[in-house]
């Protein structure tokens, strides 16, 4: 039997292992591709057996997601894929559950949900595709779509303020946070492993092209005339600099980033702000996440915030444990006849 198991252990899968046999059914183009081959490109690191990975969604152009993997998976109702992974994990502590859902299934009618697995902090993996839109129902303004956004659903122009993904989750308490992007590949499968990597509740927002209707919206941070100029990539106790000669960086001034020139000598690199994910008070993660496009500042991508606390499932583990130790293993049939019985003749 140990040789068999040794066997088992030996075997090396390939992205193509976690490849299921169904057609994948998005749309030519769509950033959801490219999340997908990340995706299953980096499962085999790390070393789990197929069986022990579930993949839970809710309802939206994301949420094919579990078709297209060879896992287990749960296609499950609009805004509760929390909810099942939440049961899927206490049952099951000892799988890698992951959880695909998109702006308008987390945000909007799962929102209760998506804050308050975060805030037990269930060692679940939640990857948020985000393309500020309204996919599947076909073009109506999202949680996340900004203000004045004209579609079916707004055509004088959205007055809703749009929901920063990150910021909710922190408000939450999330303990990991990041940000990564459909077209920079390599970088998003830095965010899968390191989403993988924490312990506990781990959120990983993708922002990911809508070609048919919101396309283009992400174009700053992927097209090469724009994307250094756009785009500033974390990486823990560097310096936040970005641009296409490395002469732009961040200060603050008090609790307000302020976007300096390096290139006319009034600040040096060792002016600027450095990135800590490790600290333990979220300001300066929320502070990072309310940086964007659409204020004047380059778009942070990668690892907001990295640190620990204690998981719901292992409190809940050891909880069942200490009941079973002062009141034993239980019967389930005495149970059911235990105190006031009637009996229905």
């Amino acid at each position: 039997m140990s040789e068999v198991l040794n066997k088992i252990e030996s075997i090396k899968l390939t992205a193509k292992d976690f490849t299921s046999d169904q057609d994948v059914r998005w749309c030519p183009g769509c950033g959801d591709y490219a999340i997908l081959a990340v995706v299953q490109r980096t499962l085999p690191e790390f070393g789990i057996p197929r069986e022990n990975f579930v993949f839970v969604s809710g309802i939206g152009c994301s949420s094919r997601f579990p078709y297209y993997m060879n896992t287990y998976g749960m296609h499950t109702i609009h805004g509760r894929a929390t909810a099942f992974a939440s049961g899927v994990k206490g049952a099951n502590p000892d799988l890698s559950v992951w959880i695909v859902t998109g702006d308008g299934d987390a945000l909007s009618i799962g929102g209760n949900h998506f804050i308050h697995i975060i805030r037990r902090n269930f060692d679940v993996n939640i990857i948020l595709f985000n393309n500020e839109i309204y996919g599947l129902t076909k073009g109506q303004y999202s949680p996340t779509s900004e203000v004045g956004k004209v579609t079916k659903s707004s055509p004088y122009g959205s007055i809703d303020t749009p929901f920063k993904p990150t910021s909710v989750a922190l408000g939450a308490e999330a303990g990991f946070v990041a940000i990564g992007i459909d077209r920079d590949t390599k970088h998003l499968q830095e965010m899968i492993r390191r989403s993988h990597k924490h312990k506990g509740t781990s959120f990983l927002e993708v922002y990911q092209n809508c070609v048919i209707f919101n396309d283009g919206t992400f174009s700053a941070l992927t097209e090469k005339d724009t994307k250094q100029d756009s785009v500033l990539y974390l990486e823990h106790g560097k310096p936040l600099v970005y641009g296409k000669e490395n002469d732009k960086g961040i200060i603050m001034d008090g609790l307000t980033p302020k976007v300096v020139s390096l290139a006319d000598g009034k600040y040096s690199i060792n002016d600027l702000a450095v990135h800590d994910e490790h600290a333990k008070d979220a300001t300066w993660a929320h502070i990072l996440s309310r940086m964007n496009r659409s204020a004047d500042y380059p778009q942070p991508l990668g690892v907001l915030r990295d640190v620990e606390r204690p998981t719901y499932e292992k409190g809940l583990v050891n909880q069942i444990e200490l009941a079973k130790g002062k009141r034993g293993a239980g019967n389930l049939e005495s149970l059911f006849n235990e105190g006031d019985v009637w009996e229905n003749n």
